[in-house]
Protein backbone atom coordinates (compact mmCIF):
# COMPACT_ATOMS: atom_id res chain seq x y z
CA UNK A 1 0.00 0.00 0.00
CA UNK A 2 1.17 3.59 -0.49
CA UNK A 3 1.39 6.15 1.85
CA UNK A 4 -1.48 8.28 0.40
CA UNK A 5 -3.61 5.05 -0.03
CA UNK A 6 -3.36 4.91 4.26
CA UNK A 7 -3.73 8.78 4.69
CA UNK A 8 -6.91 8.35 3.03
CA UNK A 9 -7.85 5.78 5.00
CA UNK A 10 -6.80 7.48 8.08
CA UNK A 11 -9.34 10.79 6.67
CA UNK A 12 -12.04 8.22 6.33
CA UNK A 13 -11.87 6.62 9.55
CA UNK A 14 -11.78 10.19 11.82
CA UNK A 15 -14.56 11.13 9.15
CA UNK A 16 -16.81 8.39 9.97
CA UNK A 17 -18.56 6.94 13.23
CA UNK A 18 -16.36 3.63 13.10
CA UNK A 19 -14.12 3.10 15.92
CA UNK A 20 -11.97 0.78 13.75
CA UNK A 21 -11.17 0.13 10.05
CA UNK A 22 -8.77 -2.97 8.81
CA UNK A 23 -8.02 -3.29 5.10
CA UNK A 24 -6.13 -6.07 3.49
CA UNK A 25 -4.81 -5.49 -0.03
CA UNK A 26 -2.67 -8.16 -1.40
CA UNK A 27 0.30 -9.27 1.51
CA UNK A 28 -0.12 -6.02 2.84
CA UNK A 29 -2.79 -4.75 5.46
CA UNK A 30 -3.63 -2.24 7.48
CA UNK A 31 -5.79 -2.14 11.29
CA UNK A 32 -6.71 1.73 12.07
CA UNK A 33 -8.09 2.47 15.48
CA UNK A 34 -9.82 5.63 17.05
CA UNK A 35 -8.84 6.46 20.24
CA UNK A 36 -12.02 7.26 22.26
CA UNK A 37 -10.91 9.17 24.83
CA UNK A 38 -9.34 11.76 22.31
CA UNK A 39 -12.83 11.26 19.93
CA UNK A 40 -14.82 11.95 22.70
CA UNK A 41 -13.26 15.48 23.34
CA UNK A 42 -15.87 18.15 22.80
CA UNK A 43 -18.62 15.66 21.75
CA UNK A 44 -21.80 16.36 24.11
CA UNK A 45 -23.48 13.21 22.88
CA UNK A 46 -22.68 10.64 19.80
CA UNK A 47 -23.78 11.94 16.69
CA UNK A 48 -26.36 8.90 16.10
CA UNK A 49 -28.24 9.17 19.45
CA UNK A 50 -30.28 12.99 19.14
CA UNK A 51 -30.35 14.07 22.85
CA UNK A 52 -33.64 15.97 23.80
CA UNK A 53 -32.96 18.40 26.96
CA UNK A 54 -35.55 17.44 29.58
CA UNK A 55 -36.93 20.61 31.75
CA UNK A 56 -35.40 20.65 35.38
CA UNK A 57 -39.30 20.26 36.86
CA UNK A 58 -39.38 16.83 35.33
CA UNK A 59 -36.07 15.35 36.08
CA UNK A 60 -36.67 12.17 38.15
CA UNK A 61 -34.67 11.34 41.55
CA UNK A 62 -33.19 7.76 41.38
CA UNK A 63 -36.25 6.45 43.23
CA UNK A 64 -38.61 7.31 40.42
CA UNK A 65 -36.73 6.59 37.47
CA UNK A 66 -37.83 4.11 35.11
CA UNK A 67 -36.22 0.45 34.93
CA UNK A 68 -34.18 -0.32 32.12
CA UNK A 69 -36.05 -2.08 29.12
CA UNK A 70 -36.41 -6.06 29.89
CA UNK A 71 -35.67 -7.94 26.31
CA UNK A 72 -37.24 -11.01 25.87
CA UNK A 73 -35.64 -13.84 23.90
CA UNK A 74 -31.58 -14.12 22.65
CA UNK A 75 -30.20 -11.25 21.02
CA UNK A 76 -29.11 -11.71 17.33
CA UNK A 77 -25.88 -9.93 17.56
CA UNK A 78 -24.36 -8.36 14.41
CA UNK A 79 -21.17 -10.02 12.98
CA UNK A 80 -18.94 -7.27 11.62
CA UNK A 81 -19.24 -3.55 11.48
CA UNK A 82 -20.97 -1.90 8.87
CA UNK A 83 -24.44 -0.07 7.69
CA UNK A 84 -27.65 -1.70 8.98
CA UNK A 85 -30.11 -2.02 5.96
CA UNK A 86 -33.92 -3.05 7.12
CA UNK A 87 -35.05 -3.98 3.31
CA UNK A 88 -32.58 -5.26 -0.04
CA UNK A 89 -33.83 -1.86 -1.11
CA UNK A 90 -34.84 1.72 -0.26
CA UNK A 91 -38.37 0.94 -1.70
CA UNK A 92 -39.02 -2.66 -0.66
CA UNK A 93 -40.44 -3.72 2.57
CA UNK A 94 -37.96 -5.00 5.62
CA UNK A 95 -37.40 -8.43 6.15
CA UNK A 96 -38.93 -8.69 9.31
CA UNK A 97 -40.74 -6.67 11.64
CA UNK A 98 -41.83 -6.72 15.43
CA UNK A 99 -43.87 -10.21 15.57
CA UNK A 100 -42.42 -11.69 12.43
CA UNK A 101 -41.78 -15.73 12.89
CA UNK A 102 -38.60 -16.78 11.06
CA UNK A 103 -37.11 -19.54 10.60
CA UNK A 104 -33.50 -20.52 10.79
CA UNK A 105 -32.01 -19.44 7.61
CA UNK A 106 -34.31 -16.37 7.00
CA UNK A 107 -33.00 -13.18 6.32
CA UNK A 108 -33.79 -10.83 8.78
CA UNK A 109 -31.69 -7.74 7.40
CA UNK A 110 -28.48 -6.41 5.56
CA UNK A 111 -25.17 -5.54 6.49
CA UNK A 112 -22.86 -3.23 4.47
CA UNK A 113 -19.85 -3.66 5.00
CA UNK A 114 -16.87 -2.45 2.46
CA UNK A 115 -18.84 -2.08 -0.57
CA UNK A 116 -20.24 -5.93 0.36
CA UNK A 117 -24.15 -6.69 1.26
CA UNK A 118 -23.70 -9.12 3.62
CA UNK A 119 -27.19 -10.95 4.56
CA UNK A 120 -27.98 -11.64 8.37
CA UNK A 121 -29.83 -14.81 9.07
CA UNK A 122 -31.50 -16.31 11.89
CA UNK A 123 -29.93 -18.77 13.80
CA UNK A 124 -32.80 -20.62 14.76
CA UNK A 125 -36.96 -20.35 14.71
CA UNK A 126 -38.31 -18.04 16.55
CA UNK A 127 -40.71 -14.64 16.26
CA UNK A 128 -38.66 -11.03 16.59
CA UNK A 129 -39.58 -9.57 19.93
CA UNK A 130 -37.47 -6.27 19.01
CA UNK A 131 -35.60 -4.53 16.46
CA UNK A 132 -32.87 -2.55 18.10
CA UNK A 133 -31.32 -0.33 15.24
CA UNK A 134 -32.40 1.75 12.65
CA UNK A 135 -32.68 1.24 8.79
CA UNK A 136 -29.19 3.15 7.68
CA UNK A 137 -27.84 2.85 11.13
CA UNK A 138 -23.98 1.97 11.68
CA UNK A 139 -23.86 -1.16 13.84
CA UNK A 140 -20.37 -2.26 15.40
CA UNK A 141 -19.51 -5.87 15.89
CA UNK A 142 -21.22 -7.76 18.97
CA UNK A 143 -24.15 -5.27 18.76
CA UNK A 144 -27.46 -6.26 19.31
CA UNK A 145 -29.71 -6.05 16.26
CA UNK A 146 -33.19 -8.34 17.16
CA UNK A 147 -34.35 -10.24 19.87
CA UNK A 148 -35.65 -13.42 19.01
CA UNK A 149 -38.03 -15.37 21.12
Amino acid sequence: MKIEEIKELIQALEQSTLTSLEVSQGNDSVRLEKNYAAAAVGQTAPISMPVSPVPAAETATPAESTPAPQFRGSAVTCPLVGVFYAAAAPEDMPFVAVGSTVKKGDVLCIVEAMKLMNEITAEKDGVITQICVENGQVVEYGQPLFYLA
